[in-house]
């Protein structure tokens, strides 16, 4: 205890980083309560409540610092989700809302991605990363009024033209993204696996 005091002397650990050090796996896991989100069409499927400290505090330690600590929570939430309801899914692909190449390239990573590959590999469900694509630079969506949101993703998604032909209709695609408010964003991803012949869609957040 006392070296770890020493250590955040010498190099003071963000305040979310605190909140994630008292947070066990368990107490993570007990705050998933699945619930639908009305903001799209079909309705979203929320796993936590942002609201909870320890939830926000893994979104954000995901999102803007690719925190090992915070994937694996995550990561573990979203396992437990999928394992539960796999049977519904028939042959779900995975797919998480990417990020414009400007914002992957200043953070290193896609938190969605990082989260999705983790569930992946331990329930050995397919991860498509590529089948969706921005077709443009989007504006950052945190101060954003709805109708501002709305605006911004509009048509901002595409299916990747080399990987057109591979949606199948008899398969349901799963498009995760970490945080979910008016549902602009997963709105306009849903939108354009619809417009290239996807049947079986659902979107699913981390938390709401």
């Amino acid at each position: 205890m006392l070296s770890m005091r020493f250590f955040d002397f010498l190099f003071p650990p963000r305040s979310d980083e605190v909140v994630l050090r008292d947070v066990s796996n368990d107490d993570f896991l007990v705050q998933v309560a699945p619930r639908l989100v009305g903001e799209t069409r079909p309705e979203t499927i929320a796993l936590l409540p942002f609201s909870a400290a320890s939830v926000r505090a893994a979104i954000h330690e995901a999102k803007y610092h690719g925190s090992e600590r915070a994937f694996a929570l995550l990561s573990s939430a979203l396992a437990e989700y999928l394992r539960d309801a796999d049977d519904g899914f028939g042959k779900p692909v995975i797919v998480p809302v990417p990020l414009g190449k400007e914002r992957y390239q200043e953070r290193g990573f896609n938190q969605a991605e990082e989260i999705v590959r983790r569930v992946a590999k331990e329930l050995g469900i397919v991860v498509d990363a590529l089948l969706l694509e921005r077709v443009r630079e989007t504006a950052s969506q945190v101060s954003l009024p709805r109708r501002a949101r709305e605006e911004n993703m509009r048509g901002a998604f595409r299916i990747a033209q080399d990987a057109a032909r591979s949606i199948n209709p008899a398969y349901t695609y799963i498009v995760i993204d970490d945080v979910v408010t008016t549902g602009a964003t997963l709105q306009a991803a849903v939108d354009a696996l619809k417009a290239a012949g996807a049947e079986h869609i659902i979107p699913l957040a981390l938390a709401h």
